[in-house]
């Protein structure tokens, strides 16, 4: 009908999302539903250091399609080969290039592909080349992003769906997605493979919440450390510098709400970490942004009020506060001074020695990161002042239990001041467990799921059991109404033998009156 309406086929897709999204899944569901021979490459696979190797490859890809069309072909990691051209120094760059060049020939040249769908997976279409992604080459680009709170807990009821769990499969699914904020497809799949090898492990018969939740601190953090390391004043400071974190974002409204903080130590490298509820749409204004860093900054200024001196523990925060104060200077134009320019960071060795602004106005970038920086401290110092106690309260949980939740801040802390709307579904969502269990704590409701469990076991025995005896009374009812049948049978039998016997002789008595 297409056709018939004068428009031509789409040749080809671009799917793009981050890793762990699905685009080869989806490419692979696609072949199997059109029911078409399907084609698949890596992007590396065409790049070999003979000359000619790849552009070969590209023809001979194309020849077995144009063979066996209508057909698929996908590219996976397709920026390996299709990176953007010119400005490289390697000499490998020549053969990467010719390959680009006979792709985009096979897939817009003199060749016609009539009949060949191309689809190819990347999660850098920014460093591809313009030539490969203009309409009539790739003419449609689908973005593939991270699953929401909603999409998240269907991932799971697909992954959960091969594993003996401790409780339902729905109650289990909900309670994780609410808990793994930001994770792709790929890393709930390993979340629920982590969460049976840890059942394993202990022996257990079937997999529970507790196990799911210490398989996704594995996936974020790494193993927990056997042994800590670290003496008992390195162990105060790290829960301050994590209490600083915890409260305030806590307390700013456009910061990411706390699900959990711990301070066991993890094989990634993390002293401790805090968990938070990111924004599903990464839009961000000035304040929004200026807020995210305080909350990076908070661990660094309760070290400051409560220890009077800093640690090496906050470089990974440094790191991250500076390159959003850089950011909003030279990418989001949100400095008055630097103006509305945008100055991206650059890809590839040669771009990077080019530097598209002056040395003054690199002195002015630096002097405005500086200052946003700045003025982010002393922002993080005077909130922290004001909530000394709230702090020491986190902090002295924490020395105690190492771990606490979003329940335990809430308790110590009291209901966060600012709620938009993805944290009151969040809320809803955490409190299903609760409302069905009458309690959040972990053990206590596989507990209680158990006896449940065993009631409903025993009563389907009981059931099962008066379903038995109901069935041997109606067999021996029945068996004892037979034998009553047959003797009342017998008893007519013979009351009629004896009714023929009588008649029998009277006749025989009336036969001899009459002779």
């Amino acid at each position: 009908k297409f056709i018939r309406l004068g428009a031509k086929v789409p040749k080809g897709a671009l799917l793009v999302g981050p890793p762990g999204t699905g685009k080869t899944l989806l490419a692979k569901a696609v072949a199997g539903e059109s029911d078409c021979p399907f084609f698949s490459m890596s992007g590396s696979d065409f790049i070999e250091m003979f000359v000619g190797v790849g552009p070969s490859r590209v023809r001979d890809l194309f020849a077995q399609a144009r063979a066996n069309t209508p057909c698929i072909i996908f590219i996976d990691e397709i920026d390996a080969v299709g990176r953007k051209r010119g400005g490289g120094f390697s000499g490998g760059n020549d053969e990467r290039e010719s390959t680009l060049n006979q792709l985009l020939v096979e897939m817009d040249g003199f060749s016609a592909s009539t009949g060949i769908i191309v689809l190819a997976g990347t999660n850098r279409a920014d460093i591809l080349d313009e030539a490969l992604t203009r309409p009539g080459r790739f003419d449609r680009m689908i973005t593939i992003d991270l699953p929401d709170i909603d999409e998240r807990e269907e991932i799971f009821m697909v992954h959960t769906r091969p594993l003996k769990l401790a409780l339902p499969q729905e109650e289990i699914s909900a309670r994780m997605a609410v808990l793994s904020p930001g994770f792709s497809g790929a890393q709930i799949a390993n979340v629920c493979n982590e969460a049976a090898i840890v059942a394993a492990r202990r022996d257990r018969k079937d997999v529970g919440l507790k196990e799911f939740e210490e398989a996704m601190d594995r996936v974020i953090a790494g193993l927990e450390k056997s042994s800590s390391p670290f003496t008992q004043e390195e162990k105060k400071i790290i829960a301050y510098h994590e209490a600083g974190h915890a409260v305030s974002g806590w307390f700013l409204k456009h910061a990411d709400p706390l699900l959990k903080v711990t301070v066991i130590p993890r094989t990634g490298g993390t002293l401790g970490f805090a968990q938070y509820l990111p924004k599903e749409l990464s839009l961000f204004n000035v304040d929004q942004l200026i807020d995210r860093m305080c909350m990076t900054l908070g661990g660094r200024v309760s070290e400051l009020i409560f220890f009077n001196h800093l640690s090496t523990g906050a470089s990974n925060d440094l790191e991250n506060v500076t390159q959003l104060a850089y950011s909003q200077v030279k990418i989001y134009g949100m400095s008055a001074k630097v103006g509305h320019v945008s100055f991206p960071p650059k890809q590839g060795y040669a771009e990077q020695m080019k530097n598209p602004y002056s040395e003054s106005l690199a002195r002015t970038i630096d002097e405005e990161a500086k200052i946003i920086i700045e003025n982010a401290f002393e922002k993080t110092m005077k909130l922290l002042r004001e909530k000394k106690h709230e702090i020491e309260l986190v902090a002295e949980r924490l020395l105690k239990v190492e771990t606490i939740s979003h329940d335990d801040i809430v308790e110590l802390l009291g209901p966060r001041p600012y709620q938009t709307e993805q944290y009151k579904k969040y809320i809803l969502k955490s409190q299903v467990l609760e409302n069905r269990y009458g309690t959040d704590d972990v053990e206590e409701i596989e507990k209680i799921a158990a006896e449940k469990a065993a009631e409903k076991s025993s009563s389907s025995d009981a059931s099962t059991d008066s379903i038995k005896e109901a069935e041997i009374d109606s067999t021996s009812k029945d068996e004892s109404s037979s034998v009553e049948s047959a003797e009342t049978d017998t008893e007519n039998e013979e009351s009629n033998e004896d009714k023929k016997d009588s008649k029998s002789d009277n006749d025989l008595t009336d036969s001899k009156d009459s002779k």
